[in-house]
């Protein structure tokens, strides 16, 4: 059988090097369909049932090859005092994961809650220290047991600025390449990731932290993989989940789902339920599209120790076991698709009809709408990609109508169509569209304003924002900012928009989701920057 097959072999001969089990018959439990993925299933770990319940212990061990501590390797469990580390509870789990095959998930070094007091009021030079000096231990002391570790948490905004947390009040955005060089020193072969909340789908925050990622990875910093926590409400997974995975991956670095549940308004009904449990399909079957999506893990299993009703009011039951650890159809619903399927056999391999061919209009300096013929889908269409002569993904719609942002003044675009399903399958790309934006960087007869401001400030570094607000009549589809460094300042990293820069010379252009506002509406983009004299503001920031 597959389950003992499974059981028999090493962790590290089979999970770790992403080798794929023979598939002799429909995997019966998480574990074992994943595995014939060549991926891990896994979820959070409460220290309180792990050590006295019984049937908690059964399902976690039944269903799930990789575990992650709920809270017993946060800095507030394992360096309380400084100096002082204790380890107990995250000891225990590691021992209990190793016994029963289970890979362990770090979670988490750097985050700006469950941090103790003490940490929060160092100083600048004492707080970088001390963040060294914690990883190096932690990781240190669990070194080759840990297969990932979610080096920095939640460091974004749901605007995508960076968190004024008070690791970046003090560090800039320093800190975050620091960890990584830190947990690499400390620990070679673990994989290092980034992980955040509400970056699922493709919006604001999760392309500031697409930018940042690239980033880091051109200056050499040391990471490996990118975590999506993917707390989600029951009929909103983004349409855009396996594109926004995919785009990660192209990055050349790993994907995982870190902290998956999907709750409701309770109480549960049957219909509610089975919402879920399609939810549930869906996400997974997200992951398993894209081969660098290397594993999901559940934020608990079941209902009885969710966080969800503490945190919600009124909502609830997101996981898919329910408190009397009864599978519920979400559980279904992922095995289904980890056997290959979205239902209860054979799976969907039927891609979408071809899409029309797209027509353009209202072409602006910045943007145009496309509009084509809806594919057809022997179960759904769940959406659409925009892309150009490379390939690339310049926007995604689920009808047949898109209003495309953030292109380029006086420049042509040669543009398909190709349309998706809930499983993957994806059509043949439809006939071209040729337009050329018009010159000019903003769109209709409205105006704009650009308003910068220091945010922080450090030796020889800075980071800084600008508001952008449309003062205008009309709406308007893109704006370009410019403005000449009065010192020489260089820009280091910019998020939420596209930057050009000669010398002192800075021109910042909309992105692909900002470029549009309505009259009176305003957006940010910000960065980071040096400065080897004084970092004085620009005399003149003009937006067009």
């Amino acid at each position: 059988m597959l389950t003992k097959v499974w059981k028999a072999l090493p962790i590290a001969a089979v999970l770790l090097a992403g080798a794929a089990l023979p598939s002799y018959a429909a995997a019966s439990t998480l574990r074992d369909g994943a595995a014939a993925a060549g991926r891990y299933f896994g979820t959070a770990v409460a220290a309180g049932p792990l050590s006295n319940e019984s049937q908690y212990i059964t399902v976690l061990d039944r269903e799930f090859n990789s575990v992650t501590a709920e809270n017993a390797m946060k800095w507030d469990a394992t360096e309380p005092s400084a100096g002082s580390f204790s380890y107990g509870s995250a000891d225990a789990l590691v021992t209990h994961a190793q016994a029963h095959g289970q890979q362990v998930r770090g979670h988490t070094l750097v985050w700006h809650n469950q941090t103790p007091s003490w940490v929060q009021n160092l100083a600048a030079a004492d707080l970088r220290t001390a963040m060294q000096n914690h990883i190096a231990n932690v990781v240190g002391h669990f070194k080759g047991k840990i297969y990932a570790w979610d080096v920095v948490n939640e460091i974004f905004d749901d605007n995508g600025g960076f968190r004024s947390s008070f690791w970046s009040q003090k560090l800039g955005q320093t800190f975050v390449a620091d960890a990584f060089t830190a947990a690499r020193a400390a620990d070679p072969a673990a994989k290092l990731y980034i992980n955040d909340y509400n970056v699922e789908g493709v919006n604001s925050k999760s392309t500031a932290m697409y930018n940042l990622v690239r980033t880091l990875k051109s200056q050499g910093v040391p990471i490996d993989g990118v975590g999506l926590q993917a707390h989600l409400i029951v009929g909103q997974v983004p349409s855009d989940l396996q594109q926004n995975i995919q785009r990660f991956a192209d990055l050349g670095v790993d994907v995982a789902l870190t902290e998956l549940d999907i709750r409701m308004q309770t109480p549960s009904d049957s219909t509610k339920l089975a919402n879920q449990r399609t939810d549930y399909n869906r996400v997974t079957t997200a992951c398993l599209a894209v081969t660098r999506c290397v594993g999901i893990t559940v934020w608990g299993f079941t209902d009885k120790y969710s966080w969800v009703p503490d945190v919600f009011s009124g909502q609830g039951a997101a996981l898919p076991y329910n408190e009397n650890y009864q599978a519920k159809p979400a559980y279904t619903g992922m095995l289904d698709a980890l056997n290959g399927g979205t239902g209860g056999g054979g799976g969907d391999t039927q891609a979408p009809t071809t899409p029309g061919t797209p027509t353009a209009s209202t072409v602006t300096s910045s943007g145009a709408t496309l509009t084509w013929t809806a594919s057809t889908d022997n179960t759904a269409v769940t959406g659409y990609d925009i892309v150009n002569a490379a390939n690339t993904v310049l926007g995604s719609s689920t009808g047949a109508t898109t209003t495309l942002t953030g292109l380029t003044p006086a420049t042509s675009y040669t543009l398909r169509v190709i349309a998706k399903d809930a499983a993957g399958n994806r059509s043949t790309a439809s006939a071209s569209v040729t337009f050329t934006t018009t010159t000019g960087g903003g769109g209709g007869s409205g105006a704009c304003t650009a308003t910068y401001s220091v945010v922080n400030s450090w030796q020889n570094g800075f980071q800084a924002g600008v508001t952008v607000t449309n003062t205008g009549t009309a709406a308007i589809t893109g704006w370009t900012v410019t403005w000449t460094f009065p010192n020489g300042q260089t820009i280091t990293q910019l998020w939420n928009g596209t930057l050009t820069q000669s010398g002192s010379a800075i021109t910042v252009r909309n992105a692909s989701y900002n470029g549009a506002l309505g009259v009176g509406a305003s957006t940010t983009f910000g960065f980071t920057g040096t400065h080897t004299g004084t970092n004085n503001a620009p005399s003149s920031v003009t937006c067009s």
